[in-house]
């Protein structure tokens, strides 16, 4: 299985003044190619930070992130915003539709920023018919039930065909049948489509359904059992 994203030797800290706080060091991790991988750990332990900083949306303290051997935070920034809008796809707790715009339009937006959107708006459908929304297409979020504005979300990072999609408590707004629903739809979208996820999640459910699950925990990072 080849190797997507890895960290190698990551660690961070914030620092004010002469005082630092580490978060977590010697962070060492990796997700292959169709792998789904939970993170999960106590509130405060670092997990969402290690997911932007996977994302290249933060950079490490030391080590490197490495996507596909290329150490994103070495990237110009112009080089990474490319890597974050065609090949990493992003789905956080909070959906961040922009409620101005429709279902459509909204999973639109990457491929609008990447420049593909002439090409490519048959994609946008094809995605939104794969999470369930074809009739809803036209509809606003505030139209929308919680569980098909996150299902909007997942289409949105999942329409320029990325190779690694990273969530952060996907299902953590969303009440208990609607959350089961989201969870077998992350892992028909894996099987389908041979995209790799990462889920920061506090839903233990979730977690043991992935193939690996890692626990952060007092600043290490290491398989759970």
């Amino acid at each position: 299985m080849s190797k997507i994203l890895s960290a190698v030797n990551v660690a961070k800290e914030y620092r004010e003044g002469k005082s630092a706080l580490r978060i977590f060091e010697n962070i060492n991790f990796e997700i292959g190619s169709s792998e789904t991988v939970a993170i999960v750990g106590s509130s405060g332990a670092g997990k969402t930070t290690l997911l932007n900083i996977l994302g290249g949306l933060d950079k490490p303290s030391e080590g490197a992130v490495l996507f596909e051997s290329e150490n994103v935070h070495q990237m110009r920034e112009n080089a990474k915003c490319k890597l974050r809008n065609k090949h990493v796809g992003f789905v956080y707790q909070f959906h961040h539709l922009l409620p101005e715009f429709t279902a459509f339009e909204n999973v639109c937006m990457p491929l609008l920023i990447g420049g593909d959107l002439a090409n490519k708006k048959e994609r946008a459908v094809e995605v939104l018919t794969k999470v369930g929304l074809a009739h809803r297409m036209e509809h606003k979020p505030a139209e929308l039930s919680g569980g098909e504005r996150q299902r909007v979300a997942i289409a949105r990072a999942l329409v320029n065909d990325p190779k690694v999609v990273l969530m952060d408590e996907p299902t953590g707004n969303l009440d208990e049948g609607t959350a089961l629903q989201v969870q077998g739809l992350i892992f028909d979208l894996c099987y389908q489509l041979k995209t790799s996820f990462v889920i920061v999640t506090h839903d233990l459910r979730l977690a043991k359904q992935m193939e690996k699950t890692y626990l952060l925990e007092s600043g290490t990072l290491k398989l759970a059992p």
